[in-house]
């Protein structure tokens, strides 16, 4: 086993955070409602699903800092300023030129039949390099979380894995979020393999049920995540209305969504990261530490964007006190 939820609890005490995958800019439909294709304005704000977890984690009072490339252009240079308005660290943020292009999505804030449209073509955090990680002192951060789609394509997949390594050489707990976007990879066969690959090198894997389908090879994931936790200190397998089963060691527990009145359903996963690995930072434990991570996914979906949405950790506090069990 890759340590125990105790060992992998001291180090994720420090409530410092490198996370690393994509950031991007999101364009939303406005006002909420609207379908994109008739959308008359747009508001922007800050996406992808690592900096999403990156800016959620200092808005919940922890450390975070991204790594990752961004193209060097206005699109690049929006989301460089949005991370750093969220105080998100930028130290290990690289900028890349020629056709590469950050990664922008178009979406809706409905509830119903939400569209999503992504534009990762040539997409400039998949040219992050190994050589990019290398100089990155793990050993001054807490933890490590990689972001799934990270692994989906070169040289960011020997990124990751340099990463992973090398926070493991320097004690690091290491936590996967499977992230799995079938557009970004060559076909599942190969998602499943590279994902495998890295939940094996992983303390913590989570991921939601279709994400462990393919983590299985197209079905069984809930069997396969249980497998898993043999191997892993923790393995959180999501269920979207039904909430979530966290495996460790040999035991397991369920965790209830938070019934809420969504406006959409994008960022939610993100979310529950932050308030995840924030509320294991404060010590709560992993069943405390979960139902952190689902308050703060239901407060988000709640709200208009993704990290915009994520709560603070006032509001997160004040909104699991009015729902204590």
């Amino acid at each position: 086993m890759l340590g125990t939820p105790d060992s992998h609890m001291a180090q994720i005490a420090a409530n410092d955070f490198l996370v690393l995958g994509r950031a991007g800019m999101d364009l939303y439909a406005d006002p909420p409602g609207t379908r994109a294709e008739a959308a008359q304005n747009f508001t922007a704000a800050l996406g992808g699903s690592a900096a999403n977890i990156a800016a959620g984690i200092v808005k919940l009072g922890g450390r975070a800092a991204l790594v990752t490339a961004l193209s060097e252009d206005a699109v690049g240079r929006f989301v460089l300023n949005e991370l750093a308005r969220y105080g998100v660290g930028t130290q290990h943020v690289r900028g890349t030129g020629g056709e590469a292009r950050t990664s922008l999505a178009v979406v809706e804030t409905r509830r119903e039949d939400c569209q999503s449209v992504i534009y990762r073509n040539g997409a400039a955090d998949f040219a992050l390099r190994p050589e990019d990680v290398a100089p990155i002192r793990f050993a001054d951060h807490g933890a490590l979380i990689v972001t799934g789609t990270a692994l989906a394509a070169e040289p960011s997949r020997a990124a990751a894995f340099c990463a992973i390594g090398m926070a493991r050489a320097a004690g690091r707990p290491v936590i996967l979020d499977l992230d799995y976007r079938p557009y970004s990879w060559a076909s599942p066969a190969d998602a499943a393999r590279i994902s495998a690959e890295a939940a094996e090198l992983s303390g913590m894997v989570v991921g939601n049920d279709v994400e462990f389908d393919v983590l299985a090879g197209g079905s069984g994931g809930h069997a396969h995540a249980r497998q898993l936790a043999a191997r892993c200190a923790a393995v959180i397998y999501k269920m979207g209305e039904k909430g979530s089963v966290t495996f460790a060691g040999d035991g397991s527990f369920e965790t209830p969504i938070f019934p809420v009145a969504a406006l959409k359903p994008t960022g939610a996963g993100d979310a529950f990261m932050a308030g995840l690995v924030t509320g294991l930072a404060q010590g709560l434990g992993l069943a405390a530490g979960v139902r952190r991570g689902a308050a703060a996914a239901a407060i988000t979906v709640t709200r208009v964007g993704c990290a915009p949405a994520s709560p603070t950790a006032a509001e997160l506090d004040a909104f699991i006190s009015r729902h204590a069990p």
